[in-house]
């Protein structure tokens, strides 16, 4: 079993940058696929970003391919999401998610992942 907790979220300014945190505990955190996802008020949880145990492989949602940019250490246990450029609509809650995996895969689909964090809120004002 793994415990997730992210951080790092707050208020910007749209065109700024946040970069936010996930620290993962347990001694097999190289055994998981890592997500981000994020949840605007009203909306179902959505797919943001993914990498694969090794991190070796990422994958991007539409709406963010080009700005935000993950990765991981997994001699660390975190996960990280760089955000740029930020617009208004990346204003969410950001959740960080993990699946455990023998493959080298990346997930994208939120029932897949196997354990949540509590989510940081990620705010962009206009």
């Amino acid at each position: 079993q793994v415990q997730l907790v992210e951080s790092g979220g707050g208020l910007v300014q749209s065109g700024g940058s946040l970069r936010l945190s996930c620290a993962a505990s347990g001694r097999t955190f190289r055994s998981y696929a890592m997500g981000w996802f994020r949840q605007a008020p009203g909306n179902e949880r959505e797919f943001v970003a993914a990498i694969s145990w090794s991190g070796g492989s990422t994958y991007y949602a539409d709406s963010v391919k080009g700005r935000f940019t993950i990765s991981r250490d997994n001699a660390k246990n975190t996960v990280t999401l760089q955000m740029n450029s930020l617009k208004p609509e990346d204003t969410a809650l950001y959740y960080c998610a993990a699946k455990l995996t023998g493959g080298s895969s990346w997930y994208a689909i939120r029932d897949e992942y196997d354990y949540w964090g509590q989510g940081t809120q990620v705010t962009v004002s206009s």
